[in-house]
């Protein structure tokens, strides 16, 4: 079983049939002979749920609800590390890293999951993990 972390790209990819990624990631997570164990955090869930259309946005949401995917939960003190690490990743005007960003770092920093499903190739590729990992992008 592979074990992911996934950003609100992809899920906006997955359920909005228009979007130029849908069918990477529709055949990446719908390949049957690949069991995926995603998680993901409730910024990146809102996030996506804002970028998709009305039937998609509630597509996404009944998916999460039947376990789709894993909503990996944080306490409002993990807002400490996250806005640190959004100080530290944001470089105007070019990028910045944001809540839903940081949510999933602090994800990887507390599971040790350095997979991500992402359109973001430009920020997860220059976040690195305490320890000096890198994300592994898919």
């Amino acid at each position: 079983m592979k074990v992911a972390l996934m950003d609100a790209g992809p899920l906006v990819a997955l359920f909005d049939r228009d979007d130029p990624h849908h069918a990477r990631y529709n055949g990446l997570l719908g390949d049957r002979t690949t069991a995926w164990r995603l998680y993901s955090t409730w910024p990146c869930i809102v996030e996506a749920s804002h970028l998709l259309g009305p039937v998609s946005r509630l597509e996404m949401l009944k998916w999460v609800g039947l376990g789709g995917l894993h909503v990996f939960p944080f306490d409002a003190t993990a807002l400490v590390d996250m806005t640190a690490w959004m100080l530290r990743y944001t470089q105007p005007p070019r990028s910045e890293m944001d809540l839903a960003d940081a949510s999933l770092y602090w994800v990887a920093c507390e599971t040790g999951v350095c997979n991500i499903l992402t359109i973001d190739v430009r920020d997860f590729t220059r976040y690195r993990l305490p320890d000096g990992r890198m994300f592994e992008l898919h």
